[in-house]
């Protein structure tokens, strides 16, 4: 048997970064990929994740954690896609290292990809985003963090992993506040920031504390930030806000959704989707054009401009026969 944890320490650490010279995002989300896949091995195999193998990495158990992450997680399609590609990866590296797994990998490699649908991006209406941002309650140092955070990532449209990796070094405030993001692809971007932006950042700079920690956000112990951190903290703020704003009870939201509803309302005060394009650091308009599909503006305007048909109208003759069904002849 193989160990697993010496192979995947050096897809991560050495391979992805250093040969592929993958971005940070990148590694994070195949280390993140393999976080869920190693967990669920380790409960389904009854082994600690260190003492995994590669042998046990097999296509059945590959694909009961891709159905698990859609029955169990609820993720769609695309994000279950997502992790076999980083699955995947680490099989084509591993099969030159150990060359007897060649068949197993074969057999992973062969696990296709599911078609996903293109449903409409999920965004907020700007008094749903003003009642989440209105939720901390800014007199602690943690509700002025989180409202630094939510109002961060909703107004200059951030992926989570870009949030959580901002340096405090990638914003300046004079002579415009503006910050600096890298983003997918290593495509870096410069964005202004609202001056109601840069006063909630401001405002937990100033209660942050000197802790020996470039990223700009911390959690409760004074650590990095995680995904499942800001999950959680948009959980709570979303249901505290849903007492003034009742269409916000029972939405499951996910961090994106921030993104998407900084990019409509963009697309809704512009109307250039190029725009939209920069603002969120998009390789290819196509990725940009989701939220033109979601933007009812266009289409209000199209079938204002279109005249209907005149039609003949006439009126229903009630059949004589149904009269005397009705008065039960």
């Amino acid at each position: 048997m193989t160990p697993l944890a010496p192979h995947l320490t050096a897809f991560l650490r050495e391979w992805l970064p250093l040969q592929r010279g993958a971005s940070p995002h990148t590694c994070e989300s195949y280390a993140y990929t393999f976080q869920l896949l190693l967990t669920y091995a380790s409960q389904r195999l009854h082994q600690r994740p260190s003492d995994l193998c590669l042998e046990y990495l097999d296509a059945p158990i590959v694909m009961d954690f891709l159905a698990y992450l859609e029955a169990e997680r609820g993720n769609r399609p695309s994000t279950r896609n997502t992790r076999l590609a980083a699955i995947t990866s680490f099989m084509r590296f591993v099969e030159y290292r150990v060359p007897s797994i060649l068949e197993q990998s074969r057999r992973i490699l062969a696990i296709p990809t599911k078609k996903t649908a293109l449903p409409l991006v999920k965004h907020l209406s700007m008094a749903e985003m003003h009642a989440i941002l209105d939720a901390p309650d800014i007199r602690t140092r943690a509700g002025i963090r989180d409202r630094a955070m939510l109002h961060l990532c909703f107004a200059a449209g951030l992926r989570v992993s870009e949030l959580l990796t901002v340096p405090l070094t990638a914003v300046t405030f004079h002579p415009a506040p503006t910050i600096w993001v890298l983003g997918k692809g290593r495509r870096e971007r410069s964005l202004p920031l609202w001056k109601q932006t840069a006063d909630d950042l401001q405002a937990w700079l100033a209660v942050r504390g000197d802790v020996g920690i470039p990223e700009l956000f911390l959690n409760a112990q004074d650590r990095v930030m995680t995904r499942e951190g800001f999950a959680y903290v948009l959980r709570k703020y979303v249901h505290l806000a849903a007492h003034s704003c009742p269409s916000l009870e029972k939405q499951q939201l996910s961090p994106h959704v921030l993104r998407h509803t900084c990019a409509m309302m963009i697309l809704q005060a512009t109307g250039d989707l190029r725009k939209v394009s920069l603002w969120l650091g998009h390789a290819d308009m196509q990725t940009t054009e989701v939220y033109l599909r979601a933007d009812p503006t266009d289409k209000i305007e199209a079938i204002e401009a279109v005249m209907p048909p005149a039609l003949r109208r006439g009126h229903f003759t009630v059949p004589d026969k149904l009269i005397a069904s009705l008065r039960g002849e």
